[in-house]
C-alpha cells in the first residue's frame, strides 16, 4: 500500500524546502540597510522644541545586536557610526565613538550572560540608551547647563518606550531575512 505524503515534510518555518535557499545577499545586507535608513531619521522634517525623536539607529544597532548578536561583527559600529554621524549632526567621530562601545559592551554581555529574556534585554537597552544620549549631548560640543541635560528626558523615555517596538520590527526583518527564494542549479 502507498504512503500518504505529508504536505508539511517540504516546508518549514521560512517556507518551502524543494529548490529553496536563504538568500545570502538578503542574509547580510537586511540588518546594515535598516541600521543605514534609520540614520536617515534627522532628515524628516519634524521641528520641535526639543529633542524628542529617539535615535532610531542607535536603536536598531542594539536590536539587532541582542536579538542576533553574531549578525554584526564587532567592528560594525565604525561604519555604522560613520554613515549615523554624516546625517546626525553630531561632530564627526561621536557615533563611531559610541556605536563601537555599545557594539563591544554588548559583545561582552552577550559572552556573560548568553540565555536572557525579554526583561533582561529591555533593561540592558534601557541601560545603554540612558548612557547614550547623554554621552552624545556631551560628545557635541556645545556649553552644556543642568537645564539642557533635563531637555533629553522626554527622548529618553520616548526611546526606552519605544524598544520593544523596534525589537519587534527587527524581529520581522529578520524574518524577512530567512525568507527561502528560488535557487536554480
Amino acid at each position: 500500500m502507498i504512503e500518504q505524503f505529508d504536505s508539511k515534510a517540504r516546508k518549514d518555518a521560512f517556507g518551502s524546502k524543494i529548490n529553496r535557499d536563504h538568500s545570502p545577499v538578503m542574509l547580510y545586507a537586511v540588518p546594515w540597510l535598516s541600521i543605514l535608513l534609520a540614520s536617515l531619521t534627522p532628515l524628516w522634517p519634524v521641528i520641535a522644541p526639543a529633542p524628542i525623536v529617539p535615535p532610531f539607529a542607535f536603536l536598531l544597532l542594539l536590536s539587532w545586536r541582542i536579538l542576533r548578536p553574531d549578525i554584526l561583527p564587532l567592528w560594525a559600529g565604525f561604519p555604522l557610526g560613520l554613515w549615523d554621524d554624516f546625517f546626525s549632526g553630531q561632530p564627526l567621530g561621536s557615533a563611531i565613538l559610541l556605536f563601537s562601545l555599545t557594539c563591544i559592551a554588548l559583545d561582552l554581555i552577550e559572552r556573560r550572560f548568553p540565555w536572557r529574556g525579554f526583561w533582561q534585554n529591555w533593561l540592558t537597552a534601557t541601560l545603554f540608551l540612558m548612557l547614550y544620549l547623554p554621552a552624545s549631548v556631551i560628545l557635541s560640543g556645545a556649553d552644556i547647563t543642568l537645564y539642557q541635560l533635563r531637555l533629553i528626558l522626554p527622548q529618553m523615555l520616548l526611546s526606552v518606550v519605544a524598544f520593544p517596538i523596534v525589537m519587534r520590527l527587527v524581529a520581522v526583518l529578520d524574518t524577512i531575512r530567512l525568507l527561502r527564494v528560488r535557487t536554480i542549479g
